[in-house]
């Protein structure tokens, strides 16, 4: 059974970085393309950020274009999200997802991990 459990979540200053870690299981991860969406309080979930099997190419929502950077290690089967000068609008619930069924900065994926809170604030 594929899990996806992310971590590194937390509070932090506006201008601050947090790193976000996706760890899956089974052999999902080295075949998959895998993304970040995030969720906000009475929003819907919008994707974030993208990255085919390869690593290369990578795609990136507008609103964090320069600032957030997506990668991944097959061999530790974990993705990684690295956000940089952090907005408070950028408060949301951040998940982790595997497997795209359509097109890949949509949220339809096959599994999808439990989320992790990240708060800008002063």
């Amino acid at each position: 059974q594929v899990q996806l459990v992310e971590s590194g979540g937390g509070m932090v200053q506006p201008g601050g970085s947090l790193r976000l870690s996706c760890a899956a299981s089974g052999r999902i991860l080295s075949s998959s393309a895998m993304g970040w969406f995030r969720q906000a309080p009475g929003k819907e979930r919008e994707f974030v950020a993208a990255i085919v099997w390869r690593g290369y190419p990578t795609y990136y929502a507008d609103f964090v274009k320069g600032r957030f950077t997506i990668s991944r290690d097959n061999y530790k089967n974990t993705v990684y999200l690295q956000m940089n000068s952090l907005k408070p609008e950028d408060t949301a619930v951040y998940f982790c997802a595997a497997d795209p069924t359509s097109v890949i900065t949509t949220p339809e994926y096959r599994y999808w991990g439990q989320g992790t809170q990240v708060t800008v604030s002063s």
